[in-house]
């Protein structure tokens, strides 16, 4: 596919007005193909990779915390958690650039070592518990910025995965409500402790798309008025 720049006096050619970062797409992609090439190296090799689960306050079971999240019972429970977790992690990547790989490198063993301490003793395995530390920290940390951009990405997440929150408790017996609810309140916490930093790196003005001007330093919208040149809010 053949994009078009825009070439500045300065000799500069400006970014696409919707430019996605290769690792936008990239990062998740990595992530859940070490997902699914895990589990069919357990089915070819006809072992049990679920006791490299979490298995709460059990010390061979903190080994869990970080490999937990690439295992999965059957083809059911990887597919179900393959889809949000790409589209969860592309969003947080995308709109809290500078947060990204804070919150999966402090939440995922966080979310981990919650469930080790509350968890039901039996293995717990599956990407779920990312899933809903992606859901709580992209919720929250929109509502508490109070971005228009970040809040409507909040309601999106309550749109397409608003139902999540009924597994935070202990509605089925199979399934880890107390991984889910270790991922919701990791994300919470997440999004409470960097609620004041940045969620992008500083764009100066020469790097700034036509896409960027619609929105203030605060990321709210807003309409150039053509007539005398000054800014006009729009709801």
């Amino acid at each position: 596919m053949i994009e078009t720049r825009k070439h500045t006096p300065s000799g500069r050619d400006e970014k696409p007005v919707f430019y996605m970062d290769r690792s936008v797409w990239l990062l998740p992609l990595i992530f859940v193909f070490i997902m699914w090439f895990v589990y069919w190296a357990e089915v070819f090799s006809g072992g049990d990779f679920g006791k490299y689960g979490i298995l709460p306050r059990h010390l061979k079971g903190l080994r869990g915390i970080l490999l937990s999240p690439f295992l999965h019972t059957n083809l059911k429970h990887l597919y179900n958690n393959t889809i949000p977790l790409i589209v969860l992690m592309m969003m947080l990547r995308y709109f809290y650039r500078n947060l990204s790989t804070a919150v999966l490198m402090y939440g995922i063993p966080l979310t981990g070592f919650i469930t080790w301490l509350i968890g039901r003793p039996s293995y717990h395995i599956g990407a779920s518990g990312v899933i809903y530390l992606l859901v709580g920290f992209i919720f929250f940390s929109g509502v508490f910025r109070k971005y228009y951009r970040l809040v409507a990405m909040s309601l999106l997440v309550v749109f397409l995965y608003g139902g999540m929150i009924w597994y935070i408790f202990p509605v089925k017996s199979k399934i880890s409500w107390e991984g889910h609810l270790a991922g919701f309140l990791t994300g919470l916490f997440l999004a409470v402790k960097y609620r004041y930093h940045p969620p992008y790196p500083e764009t100066y003005h020469f790097e700034r798309t036509e896409f960027d001007e619609l929105f203030d330093e605060e990321g709210n919208f807003h309409l150039p008025d053509e007539e005398n040149g000054d800014e006009t809010n729009a709801l």
